[in-house]
């Protein structure tokens, strides 16, 4: 029987939670497929500044590099949100789990599930017959990773951050941009900044490039500014789209309302080499932590990419999705409550999901 190791790291606010029912689902996911999980707790966030004084502990890193792929919850919250930014969840325990792990490319897809059609705020003419797209977004570079501080200038104070991108860094992510596009409908949507900033340039330069590796993919180039106005105007121009750090945060997090609701995205984040990250795109939601009516479908999902991108289990990656989609049938939790369905807690989806299994 087939054996993966998963790292767990339970994180902040409701990733306890959500996290519990995601292990639940693989769980059963892999006794209906043959394959055994083994579940290795680490420390990563806030939780793990409490315990040992850093947001990420070499413990941590050790038991995640000799992982099969990592589990991820959330990290941060308002506990934490005084301290120095050198010294925070988000900085040092997430960004820092990311480079420890060379992750340098993160996947986002944004689905619309037809039971959740109507959650979208977008008219039904909008979206279409169906809605998916994926969000690649550079992970490792940009300007959450460049110089940054705070300084004087002329006696007033100053903050700045700094945007940086290499060659090599965007050759790399653009060719995973290009082979995801390959596996489905072969259309990417560079997205940058080009008529504005130096790095956009270099970006839209090197795209250009790598796209005569892959003749067999349309590719298309697009302002950020403008992308954002075209996904809620006609999401449904796009299939992949490959862009920088920010802007891929940005955007995928608006990919995600279309879609329904933030607590249904998923992500993954991969590198040259295992293991792979797996973590919803929401974050920690102290105000309804321990509460029990987190949306733990994300995670869920989350597991799904686990399942096809890291431990080659693509049947068992479909049949969450399946899974996911029969559940949302039958009932939500509040944060997609409709008229005529039960509302369920976290617990509650998490069994749901597992009986449609």
């Amino acid at each position: 029987m087939q054996k993966y190791q998963i790292a767990v790291l339970k994180g902040d606010g409701i990733g306890p939670e959500i996290v519990e029912q995601a292990q639940r689902v693989l769980t059963a996911a892999a006794e209906k497929f043959g394959f055994f999980v083994d579940y290795v707790p680490a420390l990563l966030g806030g939780c793990a500044i409490d315990e040992t004084g850093t947001a990420l502990p070499p413990e941590t890193v050790t038991i995640c590099k000799a992982a099969d792929a990592v589990l991820l919850g959330a990290v941060g919250g308002p506990k934490w949100d005084t301290l120095p930014g050198n010294q925070r969840p988000e900085t040092v325990g997430l960004l820092g789990i990311r480079r420890e792990l060379e992750l340098f490319a993160n996947l986002r897809p944004a689905v619309i599930f037809e039971p959740l059609r109507h959650a979208s705020p977008l008219r039904p003419e909008v979206i279409g017959d169906s809605l998916e797209i994926l969000v690649v977004r550079e992970l490792t570079g940009g300007i959450y990773f460049g110089d940054r501080g705070q300084k004087l200038i002329n006696g007033t104070e100053a903050a700045y951050d700094t945007e940086l991108y290499t060659v090599p860094e965007i050759e790399r992510i653009a060719r995973i941009g290009f082979e995801m596009a390959q596996k489905r409908k072969k259309r990417l949507c560079s997205v940058d900044k080009a008529n504005i900033l130096e790095t956009s340039r270099l970006w839209r330069q090197t795209v250009k490039r790598i796209a005569e590796e892959y003749p067999d993919v349309e590719l298309s180039h697009m302002y950020v500014d403008n992308c954002a106005m075209q996904m809620v105007r006609h999401p449904g121009q796009f299939d992949v789209i490959v862009t920088s750090n920010m802007f891929g945060d940005i955007l995928s997090d608006e990919a995600a309302m279309i879609s329904g609701s933030i607590g249904m995205l998923a992500s993954a984040s991969l590198g040259a080499k295992k293991p792979g990250l797996y973590e919803p795109v929401h974050g920690s939601a102290p105000d309804i932590a321990g509460k029990g009516i987190a949306n733990p479908l994300a995670t869920i999902l989350s597991v799904a990419m686990m399942l096809k991108y890291s431990l080659n289990q693509p049947q068992a990656a479909d049949a969450i999705e399946q899974a996911v989609n029969e559940a949302l049938t039958q009932a939500r939790t509040p944060d997609l409550a409709e008229e005529g369905l039960a509302i369920v807690n976290c617990e509650e989806m998490g069994a749901l999901v597992c009986s449609f299994l």
